[in-house]
């Protein structure tokens, strides 16, 4: 296989989607053995408000339900995408995705911090401002259950739900496409960053640190575009991961 074939082929849903299940497991699994409980302890904000609503309705059977839509919903689009193909799976192209990933996530904070430096015409005191936050003040092991979840459910929730969503608002106003798709990339981003100051381990609010956030919402962003929600979802976590254990 061709660097063109590997490239087309790795964003396809089943890929994309069968390459994030272990991001799943991993954030489940892990902050489920730290708080003996599918719903308690410390968890990332963007699962705690995708699951809020089933969890109000429902207690456990609510986080049961939505456990089972999200997985189902997940299995059904890699099925038919794989109705769909000619070939098979071809399971080393997941070594590719994942060492694609880390590769992102090696450059990924180098370069959202340059540009957050262009941007403010800060220096080394500025930008460490901007990284920092009260996430890094707590256990190594919930740090890590955050990274993850922070790639699997951020990504979810803000470059497939919202971006998809905002995209779709735009064209029901009969926005041109090209317009459409900048302000729900935008958008999103925005509210991205937004999002890291609400909650009991919200960041305290500085321009650096939502800036630094907003563009890295925008290149989060064009990654999902580019290379599917796995890869994205994968570059996400592990540069969270790096942050923590650095």
């Amino acid at each position: 296989m061709n660097l063109q074939q590997y490239w087309e082929t790795s964003r396809e849903p089943r890929y994309s989607l069968l390459f994030a299940f272990p991001l799943l497991l991993l954030y489940e699994g892990l902050s489920g053995l730290l708080a003996g409980s599918a719903v308690a302890g410390v968890r990332n904000g963007a699962d705690v408000l995708l699951k809020t609503v089933f969890i109000a309705l429902g207690g456990r059977w609510g986080l049961l339900v939505f456990g089972l839509l999200f997985l189902g919903i997940g299995g059904w689009i890699v099925w038919r995408d794989h109705r769909r193909r000619t070939t098979p799976l071809r399971p080393k192209l997941f070594l590719g995705m994942f060492g694609e990933s880390i590769v992102y996530a090696m450059f990924f904070g180098q370069t959202v911090a340059l540009l957050t430096t262009w941007l403010l015409q800060g220096g080394p005191t500025l930008l460490a401002a901007a990284q920092a936050g009260p996430v890094s003040t707590l256990p190594l092991g919930t740090q890590l259950v955050v990274s993850l979840g922070a790639g699997l459910y951020e990504e979810l929730l803000f470059r497939v739900l919202l971006v998809s969503a905002l995209l779709w608002v735009g064209l029901k106003l009969e926005w041109r496409r090209p317009v459409a798709i900048a302000v729900a990339v935008v958008g999103s981003a925005l509210i991205f960053s937004a999002f890291h100051y609400i909650g009991p381990y919200g960041d305290q609010f500085t321009m650096p640190s939502f800036t630094f956030r907003a563009i890295a919402g925008l290149l989060l962003s064009g990654l999902y575009v580019a290379r599917g929600f796995g890869i994205a979802a994968w570059t996400h976590a592990l540069y969270d991961v790096g942050l923590s254990l650095l």
